[in-house]
């Protein structure tokens, strides 16, 4: 009979889920050829970022993977390995990057912040709110002013 204490047998396993994971992006990597995933990686950005499809907060994986003609299996990896992060943050840095334009330009100024969120594409002043302090480190109200006192 074997004998674990609590924090051997902790970090043995997290030593097994970051093993289980860096397997499985290799071998997600491994199901498409080089040349494939940068095809789809540029027709991504021109979807995504050209066409600005993020403007939509109904823009979903299914609904661009439906556009490059492909399964959301796909558009997941290529999201994953060739940008880092999955779906909905590669979206949502598009978002805030837009927010944050709108919110340093004077044009934007009497614009409430809600209005701007659902402008560039979130359905809510929650998640927009979330997504903004977690990419910026600071709120849309906090960023805004900030912006304002520097033209001042």
């Amino acid at each position: 009979m074997y004998r674990f204490s609590g924090h051997n047998l902790n970090v043995t396993m997290e030593k097994k889920k970051m093993t289980q994971k860096k397997e499985g992006k290799v071998r997600s990597k491994n199901l498409m050829k080089p040349q494939v995933m940068e095809e789809i990686k540029q027709r991504i950005l021109d979807i995504v970022s050209t066409q600005k499809k993020y403007r939509d907060h109904s823009f979903s994986a299914q609904k661009l993977a439906e556009m490059l003609g492909t399964n959301t299996r796909y558009v997941s990896i290529v999201i994953n390995v060739e940008f880092g992060q999955n779906y909905t943050s590669f979206i949502n840095k598009f978002r805030i990057t837009e927010a944050k334009k709108r919110l340093a330009d004077p044009r934007y100024r009497q614009i409430k912040i809600e209005d701007i969120s659902k402008m560039v594409g979130f359905a809510n002043r929650q998640s927009f709110y979330a997504s903004f302090t977690r990419i910026v480190g600071m709120t849309p109200r906090e960023y805004k002013m900030s912006c304002l006192k520097k033209k001042s």
